[in-house]
């Protein structure tokens, strides 16, 4: 993410004009990467200097987002970890506990406890939470004292440290408003992250490529620098633009319908208890299902008949819905993920259906994969980590763009001035043969991403009524 020029390149650079008077009827044409690298440079030049605050924000939010899974070890650890003791009570028991210390609940999943010194979390709907939150309710599991009670969203069980950073990260706590801002950024970081290489990689010094060259000075240094620690972060994050655009409003909405057409949709067990209804890991969400009998099965049954199918790691039981049995999912993210699940049905306990994680399509795969790793649940620490190196490294680059735009400037006459851009005129010199499918390619990908394809266009209109004006100025 340079906002800079390259050395060899100065900043009164001349015109495309006058370059083809100079040139002799003999000079030879200029490669397809000779031409297009005058094009790439402004483009790389633009988004850097206008995008880059905002990338350097989502940065900022993430590095902090990053850091909240192992602060909410520190900060809940009364309400997460019980000392070990000898045997754990029956789940019915620790639901019971749970209903008793909050009876304005209404008890709709239970995740009893992963491991030894966990506590079990029963999840509530309760008054006065958000639409996508529960009251998650923390019993000791073997002796059904309840630790606590707090704010749980989404399938991760973000507790409201995370839950407030995660929705700071996404939307800045403007709402609709601000996710706008996410968006515009994950759009933009592919395009200066792989423009950034091509044209780093492009400089041809591959024996230097990997680490920042040693006894430079000044602009060059920090150039050296930037490309280096860009072209090592490059695929991490490409891959968190990419996954933030998954769930993003404008672009998501396309990402998904594409998903879906490429046969990538991700199944979800078939739960429904209603005569008639097939089977076959059918999504039937939103239909109205006559209400289920009471269930003579105990939570513990039904776990015990989870682990039988070989849904054990790390499970979550939900509770029956009107026309739908109990689910069992496994939240095991770590290497290798289980992440099957089984339905059950609550009156007689049989298996109505048991969806693998292995069956699912592998486009759905790599999505969860994806998403997991943008949200820092994949591989647990490891990914934690990883998620906090590039958000550092991210603001790296962009501070060092802007340290080189500010190292290039004039320095007589105008010693507040900042470094120009690659003149204009750099799209002339693409051969016809390129330039077409280029702009092609460029108003397919701007569809795609709405909110790439009108930035763009914006920058490309103000781009042209400062050339407008130059010339105005200049003929007056």
């Amino acid at each position: 993410m340079s906002v800079d020029t390259p050395s060899d390149i100065p900043s009164d650079a001349p015109s495309d004009t006058s370059s083809r008077e100079a040139a002799s009827p003999t000079t030879p044409r200029p490669s397809t990467w000779a031409a297009l690298r005058p094009l790439l440079l402004r483009l790389h030049f633009y988004a850097g200097v206008l995008i880059a605050p905002l990338l350097f924000l989502a940065a900022v939010t993430g590095l902090l987002y990053a850091l909240s899974f192992q602060a909410e070890n520190v900060l809940y650890r009364h309400e997460l970890r019980v000392p070990v003791g000898h045997a754990t009570q029956p789940l019915t028991a620790q639901v019971a506990a749970a209903k008793a210390a909050h009876p304005e609940g209404h008890v709709t999943a239970v995740w009893p406890s992963p491991e030894e010194g966990a506590t079990t979390r029963v999840l509530m709907k309760a008054p006065g939470l958000a639409e996508d939150e529960s009251l998650a309710v923390f019993v000791d599991p073997y002796t059904n004292d309840v630790r606590g009670a707090l704010a749980s969203t989404g399938s991760s069980g973000a507790l409201p440290l995370r839950s407030w950073l995660s929705s700071f990260h996404a939307d800045l706590k403007l709402g609709e408003l601000g996710r706008n801002y996410s968006e515009l950024a994950a759009s933009w970081l592919w395009v200066v992250a792989l423009g950034g290489v091509a044209l780093w990689v492009g400089r041809r010094r591959r024996a230097r490529l990997l680490r920042p060259e040693r006894g430079l000075t000044g602009r060059r240094r920090t150039l050296s620098w930037h490309g280096s620690v860009g072209l090592w972060a490059v695929v991490g994050l490409v891959l968190l633009s990419a996954t933030g655009l998954t769930w993003s409003r404008y672009a998501g909405e396309n990402i998904a319908d594409l998903k879906d057409r490429l046969g990538g949709a991700t199944p979800t067990v078939a739960a429904a208890t209603a005569g008639g209804m097939s089977g076959g890991h059918e999504h039937h969400e939103g239909m109205v299902m006559p209400p289920s009998a009471p269930s003579a099965l105990t939570l513990d049954q039904v776990a015990d008949t989870a682990r039988e199918q070989g849904v054990r790691a790390s499970i979550q039981i939900s509770l029956p819905t009107a026309g739908k049995g109990f689910v069992v999912r496994e939240r095991d993210t770590e290497f290798p993920v289980h992440l099957d699940s089984v339905a059950i049905d609550p009156a007689d306990g049989k298996v109505m259906d048991v969806l693998r994680f292995s069956d699912y399509p592998v486009l759905a795969q790599l999505t969860r994969f994806g998403i997991d790793a943008h949200m820092g649940v994949f591989l647990g620490l490891p990914n934690q980590l990883a998620l906090a190196v590039l958000a550092v490294a991210l603001m790296a680059l962009i501070v060092w763009g802007y340290r080189m735009w500010w190292q290039r400037r004039p320095t007589k006459g105008r010693a507040l001035g900042v470094g120009r851009p690659q003149p204009r005129g750099a799209w002339r010199k693409v051969p016809l043969p390129v330039l077409l499918p280029l702009a092609a390619v460029t108003a397919l990908v701007g569809w795609f991403v709405p909110l790439l394809g009108l930035s763009l266009l914006a920058f490309l209109a103000v781009d042209a009524l400062l050339g407008l004006r130059r010339r105005v100025v200049k003929a007056s």
